[in-house]
């Protein structure tokens, strides 16, 4: 967790005028009583109204709030449908952070603005989604922002199986299918793969960015001539 994530945890969880130990707070976000003790000497500098000691716990005075966040119906309409088909049709991490976005943003939202975040009724619900191909989303997501070269074996349209070594750049989603954009170096050109089709995938070690194999370069080729997909 983000040390600015946890900052605003902490003054959740010391809302409503409540004792919390600083133990009680270690626990809940897994971290040493030190680091507490740090964060509630930070929060109270930058004029959080939390009083207390170490060994005996803290207390926020009542009335401090976290500052409406400003938003239009459609906005949080938005906002809220996102959050949603994130949770439903994303990967396990991203589904996670989808719910931890949803209570953020409806922690600091007026009471009006949260009546009608309440009433959007925009739903998805995703049984291809299961664990197994979360999960793989979360694994691609990762190898893409950390140029982790993957060895996948990929099943066709005709079930026909093959091995490749590939440069993963970018995840598109297509309403039911998430698709991967790659560098493919058996094919030595660019390539896209269904991710429900990847049987398994590992990586096999790290590329050094290339603009001639980038994502760019990929959407410049995808415009003027086509790419295959696999």
């Amino acid at each position: 967790m983000r040390r600015a994530d946890r900052l605003f945890r902490i003054v959740q969880d010391l809302r409503g005028g409540r004792l919390v130990t600083a133990e009680k707070l270690a626990n809940l976000h897994e971290v040493s009583k030190r680091t507490i003790y740090r964060d509630v000497a930070d929060l109270q500098a930058s004029g959080v109204p939390i009083t207390g000691e170490a060994g005996v716990g803290y207390v926020m005075q009542g009335g401090f709030d976290m500052p409406p966040l400003m938003f239009t119906h459609d906005e949080i309409t938005a906002l809220v449908a996102g959050a949603r088909l994130t949770k439903a049709w994303g990967g396990l991490s991203m589904a996670r952070a989808a719910e931890e976005a949803l209570i953020k943003i409806e922690a600091v939202l007026s009471e009006g603005d949260r009546a009608v975040m309440d009433k959007v009724e925009i739903r998805s619900i995703a049984p291809e989604m299961n664990d197994k191909l979360r999960a793989r989303l979360d694994q691609i997501d990762a190898a893409i922002e950390k140029c982790q070269v993957l060895d996948i074996t990929y099943s066709d349209a005709n079930g026909e199986r093959s091995t490749r070594h590939i440069r993963p750049l970018g995840l598109w989603f297509w309403g039911k299918v998430w698709t991967l954009m790659s560098w493919c170096e058996l094919r030595d050109d660019f390539r896209m793969f269904r991710v429900d089709r990847i049987q398994k995938a590992r990586s096999v070690g790290h590329f050094k960015p290339d603009p001639d194999k980038s994502l760019i370069a990929f959407y410049h080729k995808a415009e003027c001539e086509g790419i295959e997909n696999q």
